[in-house]
């Protein structure tokens, strides 16, 4: 079990992407958060399976097709226990 914490910045606010990561991190088994912060980018924590996590932070990478995204920084963090994914 790992958790990151990743700092998204480019167009990530109105074009869905903490909904569709969300989705995303459902499907994939991925507990965590997604939210909008005052400068523009996304916070978005995910904690599981380290294949898992992974994989949603290639997905952060690209977003969805509304989005750029220009940067994702990642901070790993202890586990917690996160048991879903909540829009924030």
């Amino acid at each position: 079990m790992i958790r990151r914490r990743l700092l998204v910045s480019g167009d990530v606010q109105g074009v869905f992407y903490r909904d569709t990561c969300r989705s995303v991190a459902d499907h994939a088994g991925v507990a965590g958060s997604a939210a909008n912060l005052p400068d523009g980018r996304v916070e978005v924590v995910l904690e599981g399976e380290t294949k898992a996590v992974e994989k949603m932070i290639e997905w952060c990478r690209s977003g969805t097709r509304e989005s750029r995204v220009q940067a994702v920084g990642i901070t790993d963090e202890e586990p917690v226990g996160e048991r879903s994914f909540r829009v924030l």
